[in-house]
C-alpha cells in the first residue's frame, strides 16, 4: 500500500537538495531539509499517541514550521484542520468540539485561554511560534528525522476545512487524499507549472487558496516558493523579480497597481498571475494588462471542491468570467427550484461533479444530503451563466438573490452598471426587507480616491440601463466594503446593517 498524497506531493523530493522555500530571513530551505523537519513533527504526533484519522487543529501563524505540520499530518495519516488566525477563543471552542480534535496547536499567548477548552473536549494542547519555538517543536527536535509513512488510500480523509458560516453554523468540509491530489495534478498541468517555477506566496495557509492550490501545485511540480508571512507591498515589489508566478486575491493586484514602482520592467520575466477567492473587477483586468502586458488568469473554486474552472493558459482570458470547467470536472447550470438544467445563456445555480468534490460535511448528514446529490453533483450555492462561447460567469450567491415583487433580481447585473459610472470604484448590491415588495434593492457604492460620485446621475444611468424593478431604491456611499480574510465582500453584514432602512414602525 501507499500514501497517494504524501508520495506525490512530498515523497518524490526525499533526499533532494533542491530549493523549496525562500524564507523571509534570507534562508533557503531545501526539499530534503523540509521533509526531515516534517518527519520530526510526524514522530512527535505518533509519540503523543495520535493514530491515523485523528484530527489535528492548528491556529498558528504562517511559517515553514506550520507548513511542515501539514506535511507531517499527511505522512502520519492524520486529518489536518487549519484554522483562521483571526478566530476568537469562543469560535475555536466550536471547531475543537465539533471536529473532535485530538490535538490543538496554538500560539503560546493563547495557551491559557484554550487550555480549559481543550481539556473539556479531551484534546492535547501544544504551542508553535513562527520562529519554531513552542512545546510541539521542542518535542519534535528530539525526534528522528525519518518517519515510516502511514498507508492511506485516496478515499481516506486528509483535511477538514470549515466554511465561513455566514448563514448558521460553520460546516466542516471533508476533503480526501484523492480530492486534494487530483486537483493539484490537474492545475499544475493546466497552468504549466514545472520545477523551474518560483511562486511568490503571500497568501494565508489556513485556506484552500494558499494551502491546497498554491502549495500543493508547487510541490507536485517540484518548484520553489518565496514564502512570505503576509502581503506586504514593499516586500512583494522587492521579491517579484525573483519569481516566475504569483497567486493572489484581487486586493493584492489593486494594491500593486496603486504603486508606480509596479510596471512592465518589474514583471518582464513573470510567467503567470492568478487571481481568485473573490471576483476581479473588469477595470483591474484592463489596467493590469495596460501596465504590465500580462493578463491575469482568473479561476473559480471553493472550500468544498478546490478549483472547478479556470480561464485558459493559452487563449482568451476573458474579464468577468472564470473560464471553462477544468479537465475531469463537470459543471452545469440548473434551476434552483427543480434542479433541472437550464438553457445556455440562462442564469441558474452552479452544480459541479468530479474527483475534486469533497466527501460531505463532517457529522452533518442532512446538510450533506441537501447540497451533495446522490449522483455526485454538488450544489455550490453560486449563481452563474454559461455564455455563447462556453465561458462561465458568476453572478452572485444563491442567498444573495433578491426577490422583489415576485421578480428575481441578480445583484451582479446591477453592480456591473454601477461600477461603470464616473467616480465609482466598486459596488455591492443587496436586498433589504420592504413592506410592499418583500425585498427591495439597495446599492452600496465605494468611490474612487478623491471622487464624489453624483448619486442623481448614477440613478439616472441605472434607470436607462435596467428594467424598473431592478433600480436601486437607495444608493449609499461607503469608504469600503466589508470583506473577509480572503477578500470576499460580506454582503450578509451589509444586509444586517441596512435591514431596517425601509421598515416602518
Amino acid at each position: 500500500m501507499t500514501n497517494p498524497l504524501f508520495d506525490s506531493l512530498f515523497g518524490d523530493h526525499v533526499g533532494k537538495d533542491t530549493p523549496f522555500l525562500y524564507l523571509p530571513n534570507g534562508e533557503t530551505l531545501t526539499h530534503d531539509r523540509f521533509l526531515r523537519l516534517a518527519a520530526q513533527y510526524a514522530n512527535a504526533f505518533t509519540a503523543a499517541g495520535l493514530e491515523p484519522g485523528a484530527r489535528v487543529a492548528a491556529q498558528v501563524e504562517k511559517s515553514h514550521h506550520a507548513l511542515a505540520v501539514y506535511a507531517a499530518c499527511v505522512q502520519a495519516g492524520l486529518v489536518f484542520l487549519p484554522l483562521n488566525t483571526g478566530y476568537t477563543v469562543e469560535e475555536l471552542s466550536y471547531f475543537i468540539e465539533d471536529s473532535g480534535a485530538s490535538m490543538v496547536i496554538c500560539k503560546s499567548d493563547r495557551r491559557e485561554a484554550l487550555n480549559p477548552i481543550a481539556s473539556e473536549h479531551g484534546a492535547m494542547l501544544e504551542t508553535l511560534e513562527e520562529d519554531g519555538s513552542g512545546s510541539l517543536s521542542e518535542k519534535a527536535a528530539e525526534a528522528s528525522e525519518t518517519f515510516e509513512t502511514v498507508d492511506r488510500t485516496e478515499d481516506d480523509l486528509a483535511a477538514l476545512l470549515y466554511t465561513s458560516g455566514t448563514t448558521g453554523r460553520s460546516k466542516g468540509a471533508m476533503l480526501s487524499q484523492g480530492n486534494l491530489l487530483s486537483n493539484a495534478v490537474t492545475l499544475a498541468e493546466h497552468w504549466r507549472f514545472s520545477s523551474d517555477d518560483v511562486l511568490l506566496h503571500a497568501l494565508p495557509i489556513f485556506h484552500t487558496h494558499g494551502l491546497f492550490v498554491a502549495t500543493n501545485i508547487t510541490l507536485v511540480a517540484g518548484g520553489a516558493m518565496i514564502f512570505l508571512p503576509k502581503f506586504d507591498l514593499d516586500t512583494v515589489i522587492k521579491r517579484l523579480p525573483e519569481a516566475t508566478a504569483m497567486m493572489g486575491v484581487p486586493t493584492f493586484y489593486t494594491r500593486l497597481l496603486d504603486d508606480p514602482r509596479f510596471d512592465k520592467d518589474l514583471v518582464s520575466h513573470m510567467r503567470l498571475f492568478v487571481s481568485g477567492s473573490a471576483p476581479l473587477l473588469a477595470e483591474t483586468h484592463t489596467t493590469f494588462e495596460k501596465r504590465t502586458g500580462h493578463r491575469i488568469l482568473e479561476r473559480y473554486g471553493m472550500t468544498e471542491t478546490n478549483m472547478n474552472t479556470s480561464n485558459p493558459y493559452d487563449g482568451d482570458r476573458r474579464a468577468g468570467t472564470v473560464g471553462f470547467p477544468l479537465p475531469g470536472v463537470e459543471l452545469k447550470i440548473t434551476d434552483p427550484e427543480t434542479g433541472e438544467e437550464v438553457a445556455q445563456g440562462e442564469v441558474g445555480q452552479i452544480e459541479v461533479r468530479g474527483p475534486n468534490v469533497f466527501q460531505g460535511y463532517w457529522q452533518m448528514p442532512d446538510k450533506t444530503a441537501a447540497e451533495l446529490r446522490e449522483n455526485g453533483f454538488f450544489i455550490t450555492g453560486d449563481l452563474g451563466v454559461i455564455d455563447d462561447r462556453g465561458y462561465v460567469q458568476i453572478v452572485g450567491r444563491n442567498k444573495d438573490l433578491i426577490i422583489s415583487g415576485g421578480y428575481n433580481i441578480y445583484p451582479k447585473e446591477i453592480e456591473l452598471v454601477l461600477d461603470e459610472q464616473p467616480g465609482v470604484l466598486e459596488s455591492a448590491v443587496i436586498g433589504v426587507p420592504h413592506a410592499d415588495f418583500g425585498e427591495t434593492v439597495v446599492g452600496v457604492i465605494v468611490p474612487e480616491a478623491g471622487a464624489e460620485p453624483d448619486l442623481d446621475a448614477i440613478g439616472e444611468a441605472t434607470s436607462k440601463a435596467l428594467a424598473r424593478f431592478k433600480h436601486p431604491r437607495k444608493l449609499i456611499v461607503r469608504e469600503e466594503l466589508p470583506r473577509n480574510s480572503m477578500g470576499k465582500v460580506q454582503k450578509n453584514l451589509l444586509r444586517d446593517e441596512f435591514k431596517d432602512l425601509f421598515v416602518t414602525a
